[in-house]
């Protein structure tokens, strides 16, 4: 259905006369208990800009109000109600179906993602992202038709069994805007692990890409049609206010909430969601530090400058874990590595950033890291042609300045952009790894004759307290969708450091509850905890050990 909306715009003629001029608009409708409908009553319109030109865009989307929200939650927890009786291998259906339309609307999505975002079409979006995406969601499905991710665990002697089981309401999920599949609050990890869970999930649609979150919320409202799932599972607003959506998470009706963004505005959504007692899983800022130890730089330095330049610059910087913080010791191999990087950053041309903020962020961060002592060794300035770019920077302080300062030389800069600290000596290399806020990732790289091994098993238990995943001679860019993975880390990186919100099965426990049945008749307990193995090899945690067997009780 088709929405018009008037919107006014006021200015000063060069003579002095005040003008207001009306302007129709159509904006685009939102998902509500699967139907597209007109937003009621819109507080006002956002129109995205495409960030390689400036320019905005055609379409024309809707603010929705608290008593939008109101509905859509209403609508979520008769969903969540429906989900219960919905078994595990029709929400696998759907989430394979689900694969499947996006990979036919391929062209469509990855067309409107490049315009939104500037990422490029291949290989990122096309070859990368978009089959990562399906590839998670089928995993999901795997995961919610084995079982097995719900841990049954069974005493038989005290006839008490216990599993993980939806929450009962809604998952709501705010999407990043530098992943725009992936990510993506309709498609993305957290839908799918919400889904897989066995709960509905209330989509919010990064600002920055929304036209892209509307094509994947049509594939999968086709998607739940066609495997008769409940009306509600998603919907999907693209955007409300600050107090609305703090509202939204504290909402007595909610399960939970994953957020991936900024720390302040992850912080807000935590402090609403905290008091009202509900769980809030948070991905913020990561500043991934890299150490470098001596060996490794004589042995191979131009390599590792290669490695660390395509993983700093790769999609602008503009990655989770990108690779914020290079810590070495004060050599002149590292005066070396440091002139050899500098010659790379200058020789890559920079990338399109994601949104007219982000140059000022940008320099913003840069300035407050100078402020307290950060010299600049190239780079540093916003770019004027070619779209929002800004110059790939490197930055160098002394291990001294950072302890000082540490704090303020760890504020997030979200772009190709890196600092590099000079420890003075193996002693000041511990506390400058001391003082390291919590990240998502961590990297050390060492020689391969031994050399670094000593002061590696020095400083490694340090730096391993500090993140969720720590590697070796590698750069951190990538991310696996891996059962093995742990995307999360201790604070800032995220709300919690047990949790991980890329990994599945590990993943679909975040939006689940531990249900515990004490002599409960066997008939009245879910199929999970029955005496037959539902699936003949769902693994169940049995009088003490795992096993795929029925269980045996009675006479």
């Amino acid at each position: 259905m088709v929405q018009y909306h008037h919107l006014q715009y006021a200015y000063t003629r060069p003579d002095g006369t005040e003008v207001i001029e009306d302007h129709l608009v159509t904006l685009q409708p939102i998902l509500i208990d699967g139907e597209w409908r007109p937003a009621r009553r819109p507080i006002s319109t956002m129109q995205p800009v495409n960030p390689s030109t400036k320019a905005p865009l055609d379409d024309t989307y809707p603010v929705s109000t608290e008593a939008e929200v109101e509905a859509i939650v209403l609508a979520s927890y008769q969903a969540a109600q429906e989900m219960r009786s919905i078994p595990p291998d029709q929400i696998a259906d759907f989430l394979d179906t689900y694969a499947a339309r996006i990979e036919t609307r391929a062209a469509d999505v990855v067309e409107m993602a490049h315009t939104e975002t500037g990422l490029p079409r291949e290989p990122r979006l096309n070859s990368v992202e978009l089959p990562r995406t399906t590839n998670q969601l089928r995993q999901a499905a795997a995961a919610a038709r084995g079982r097995s991710w719900c841990h049954a665990t069974m005493d038989t002697k005290l006839n008490i069994r216990s599993k993980y089981a939806p929450l009962g309401g809604a998952v709501v999920v705010f999407g990043p805007n530098n992943f725009p599949f992936a990510f993506n609050a309709v498609s993305g990890g957290d839908f799918a692990a919400a889904v897989a869970a066995g709960n509905p999930v209330i989509a919010k649609a990064n600002p920055g890409h929304p036209g892209t979150t509307r094509l994947l919320a049509e594939a999968a409202l086709d998607a739940a049609r066609a495997c008769e799932m409940p009306r509600a599972l998603l919907q999907m607003v693209y955007h409300m206010s600050n107090e609305v959506g703090q509202q939204l998470v504290a909402h007595p009706l909610i399960g939970a909430t994953g957020f991936t963004g900024s720390r302040k505005g992850g912080l807000q959504l935590k402090a609403a969601a905290d008091a009202a007692g509900k769980p809030i899983y948070l991905e913020m800022s990561s500043v991934n530090p890299v150490v470098i130890l001596p060996g490794a730089l004589r042995e191979r330095a131009d390599k590792i400058a290669d490695e660390f330049t395509a993983s700093c610059t790769a999609g602008a910087g503009q990655f989770c874990t990108n690779p914020g913080l290079v810590i070495l010791l004060e050599e002149d191999t590292s005066e070396a590595f440091l002139k050899i990087t500098a010659e790379r950053f200058r020789a890559t041309p920079p990338g399109v950033l994601l949104g007219e903020r982000s140059p000022g962020n940008l320099a913003g961060s840069i300035a407050g890291w100078q402020a307290h002592g950060a010299q600049i060794v190239v780079g540093g300035h916003a770019l004027s042609d070619g779209g929002y770019r800004f110059e790939n920077t490197l930055l160098r302080v002394s291990g001294k300045q950072f302890l000082e300062s540490p704090e303020a030389l760890q504020t997030e800069a979200f772009g190709a952009t890196s600092l590099l600290v000079f420890a003075a000596d193996a002693g000041e290399l511990e506390q400058v790894i001391a003082y390291l806020d919590g990240s998502l990732t961590a990297c050390l790289y060492t020689d391969t004759h031994g050399s670094d091994d000593a002061l590696y098993n020095r400083i490694e238990p340090g730096l391993r307290a500090k993140v969720g995943r720590l590697l070796n001679d590698k750069m951190p860019t990538g991310v696996a969708v891996s059962p093995a993975m742990n995307h999360g880390g201790p604070y800032p990186a995220s709300g919690h450091p047990v949790f991980t919100s890329v990994g599945i099965p590990a993943a679909m426990l975040r939006f689940s509850a531990l249900h515990s049945y004490d002599n409960v008749r066997p008939h009245r307990l879910p199929p999970e905890l029955q005496d037959p193995n539902p699936t003949g090899e769902m693994w169940r945690f049995m009088d003490g050990e795992w096993s795929q067997r029925d269980a045996v009780t009675g006479p």
